[in-house]
C-alpha cells in the first residue's frame, strides 16, 4: 500500500489523500448526524463558515463541505483513471463536490423542517428567553439560530432581529414575535437572568 502510494505522482496524491480523508470524516459525520449528533460541533463551526440561503437551508456548513471534498477527491480519482487531462480533471471535481454539497444541504434542511414539524407551535417561543448560538445579523441583514424553550424542550431555531447591532453568539435574547414561515424575532433581553431560569446549564421560559 506504501510503495503503491509513493509510486504515484503529485497529483494524483493529492486527490488520493481528499478523498480517504474526506470519506473516513464524512462515514462519521453521516453517524453522528442520523444517530442525533450534532455534526457541526466536530469542526467547531460559527458564523464564519454560516451561509444560510434561506430559513434553514445551509448551504455552506462543516458536514457540507466534508461531503464536497470527498466526492471532490473520488471524482477527480475517476478522471484520472479514465485518462482525462489535469484541468478538466479539477472543473468536473468541483463541479461535483459543488453538486454534492446542494444534495446535502437539501436533505438536512428537509429532515430539519421533519424534526420541527409535528406539534411544534412556533408562537408558544414568544416571551421565551434564550441564547445566540450563531449570530443573527443585525436589522433583519442575516438569519442566525438561538436556543429557547419551546413546550419543555430546549430547541435550535432560526432567528432574526430588529436591533442595530448584530446580535453575537452568547448573547441572551428574548422572542418578542414570530413570522409566518416559523423564523423567530429576537431582541436582546436586559432581564436579569434568575437561577431558576437555568436547568442543566440551559435558560428555560419562565
Amino acid at each position: 500500500m506504501i510503495d503503491w502510494f509513493s509510486n504515484l505522482e503529485l497529483f494524483a496524491k493529492v486527490y488520493w489523500s481528499i478523498a480517504l480523508v474526506g470519506s473516513v470524516i464524512f462515514t462519521i459525520v453521516m453517524i453522528m448526524a442520523f444517530a442525533g449528533g450534532d455534526a457541526d460541533d466536530l469542526g467547531d463551526v460559527d458564523t464564519d463558515f454560516d451561509g444560510d440561503i434561506g430559513a434553514g437551508f445551509q448551504f455552506i456548513s462543516f458536514k457540507n463541505l466534508v461531503g464536497f471534498f470527498t466526492i471532490f477527491g473520488w471524482s477527480g480519482i475517476a478522471c484520472l483513471d479514465a485518462g482525462v487531462s489535469k484541468p478538466i480533471t479539477i472543473i468536473v471535481s468541483i463541479i461535483c463536490g459543488l453538486v454534492m454539497m446542494l444534495i446535502m444541504a437539501t436533505l438536512f434542511y428537509f429532515i430539519s423542517k421533519l424534526s420541527d414539524s409535528g406539534t411544534l407551535n412556533y408562537k408558544n417561543a414568544i416571551d421565551a428567553i434564550g441564547e445566540v448560538y450563531l449570530t443573527i445579523g443585525r436589522d433583519r441583514s442575516k438569519i442566525g439560530k438561538v436556543s429557547v424553550n419551546v413546550q419543555g424542550t430546549v430547541r435550535e431555531l432560526d432567528a432574526l432581529t430588529d436591533a442595530l447591532t448584530d446580535l453575537k453568539s452568547g448573547t441572551i435574547i428574548k422572542v418578542v414575535d414570530v413570522t409566518s414561515n416559523g423564523i423567530l424575532i429576537v431582541d436582546q433581553t436586559r432581564k436579569p437572568i434568575e437561577p431558576s431560569q437555568i436547568d442543566d446549564g440551559n435558560l428555560i421560559e419562565q
